[in-house]
């Protein structure tokens, strides 16, 4: 098997979509090895989910399609992307309890940090943005390096 795995697909910017970006980078990862039913593969789903709920609610209609992107390098990370052809950046901001919405970039950005990833925003050179997130990976059989548990591995995402 390759060392090298890349997948992508470009869904309309449509809430519907959402559903299909989880499902499309679930269904990849599992005929790359990854079982569906693991901590891992949920916290890929929720962080999916997330990444494609931002781009479709927050392009304001100017980004007709975006494109999520899924690289598995088997013995080093996991890199999963979403971009879309707007050119407004994401905004930093402390999301409130009371607020309806802005809370999908803190939940990406804790459980990426949780996993030992990093979150990264770009530009691209069509004048849009990609939103990626690197977490570490294992090949099945291959033992990771120890660290202690985190929310990742277990599925517990509370924070306190």
């Amino acid at each position: 098997m390759a060392d090298l795995l890349e997948a992508s697909v470009t869904l309309p910017s449509d809430p519907a979509s959402v559903a299909a970006a989880r499902t499309y980078v679930i269904g990849t990862l599992v005929e790359w090895g990854l079982p569906a039913d693991t901590d891992l593969s949920e916290t890929v789903r929720l962080i999916v989910s997330e990444l494609a709920t931002n781009a479709v609610q927050h392009t304001f209609g100017q980004s007709p399609t975006f494109t999520v992107a899924i690289v598995l390098d088997r013995d080093e990370r996991l890199r999963l992307g979403v971009t879309d052809s707007h050119p407004r950046f994401p905004k930093r901001l402390p999301a409130a309890v009371q607020q309806d919405n802005g809370r999908g970039l803190v939940i990406i950005r804790w459980l990426t940090a949780e996993c030992g990833g990093r979150l990264r925003v770009r530009p691209t050179r069509e004048g849009g943005k990609t939103v990626s997130v690197e977490l570490p990976w294992a090949s099945p059989g291959r033992p990771a390096a120890p660290e202690p548990a985190t929310a990742c591995e277990y599925g517990t995402h509370s924070t306190g």
